[in-house]
């Protein structure tokens, strides 16, 4: 993916002691992504707003909040996240990249 005409912004992210790590770049029309990477373990997130998570390199195991059933997701996948909710993101080896961009 390539994104034209934004402001990336320097100052990291930065969760789970740095296992969780994304910069956000902000597009002209107020929209906003974070690119990251996430390190071998399990991380629960919260969300506020809705978001799509495009995973681009790697792959990790997802449990949305409310639900049971563990999905896969590898490079080329995405899943999305309702509003006010959370999931449970699992890599068991290597680095997940991703792309999330948050719906409205």
């Amino acid at each position: 993916m390539n994104f034209e005409n934004v402001t990336a912004v320097a100052k990291a992210n930065v969760y789970f002691d740095g296992k969780v790590v994304s910069h956000s770049i902000l597009f002209g029309d107020g929209s906003k992504k974070t690119l990251g990477l996430i390190y071998p373990g399990e991380y629960h997130f919260g969300t506020d707003a809705a978001e799509e998570m495009a995973i681009t390199d790697g792959a990790c195991e997802v449990v949305l909040d409310g639900q049971e059933a563990t999905a896969s997701y590898a490079a080329g996948t995405a899943f999305e996240v309702p509003a006010k909710s959370g999931f449970t993101i699992r890599v068991k080896d290597g680095i997940c990249q991703y792309v999330c961009s948050f719906l409205s």
